[in-house]
């Protein structure tokens, strides 16, 4: 029985499209968000923002972060061996699993670290509804 030669096949070759990469884009801020008994806590790395250039928005169950990085250099597109870096802006809305007393949160800034810590919303009114028939 004779064999039969085969070719391998040539790999394909795709083309990635930077699109995600255009400064028209917002790049979405990555986040841990937990609780300890009073307070729910939200830290995000965002190294090389300045605090000027960072946003923070409370409004009982929702946070916003919006920022953004700026790139201290210019490089050409074909220049780079590996991008994954994001630069320009961003931002991140959260919808928070309890209400928080946004007049008593506090947000820091250190080492490139964010951490907001906001003291959760005493709710411990019992209202009655009233069943009607």
């Amino acid at each position: 029985m004779a064999k039969r030669k085969t070719q391998a096949k040539k790999p394909e070759t795709v083309k990635v499209e930077d699109h995600w990469l255009a400064d028209d884009l917002e790049g979405q801020l990555s986040v841990d968000v937990y609780q300890k008994h009073d307070a729910i806590v939200v830290k995000s790395t965002i190294a090389g923002v300045e605090p000027e250039d960072l946003d923070i928005f409370l409004n009982r169950d929702m946070l916003t972060i919006k920022g953004k990085r700026e790139h201290a250099e210019s490089v050409q597109q074909g220049e780079y061996f590996v991008r994954e870096c994001y630069w320009g802006k961003f931002s991140r809305t959260i919808i928070l699993p309890s209400d928080v007393k946004s007049e008593d949160a506090k947000a820091t800034l250190k080492d490139g670290v964010l951490t907001i810590v906001m003291p959760k919303a005493q709710h411990s009114r019992n209202i009655p509804v009233k069943l009607i028939s």
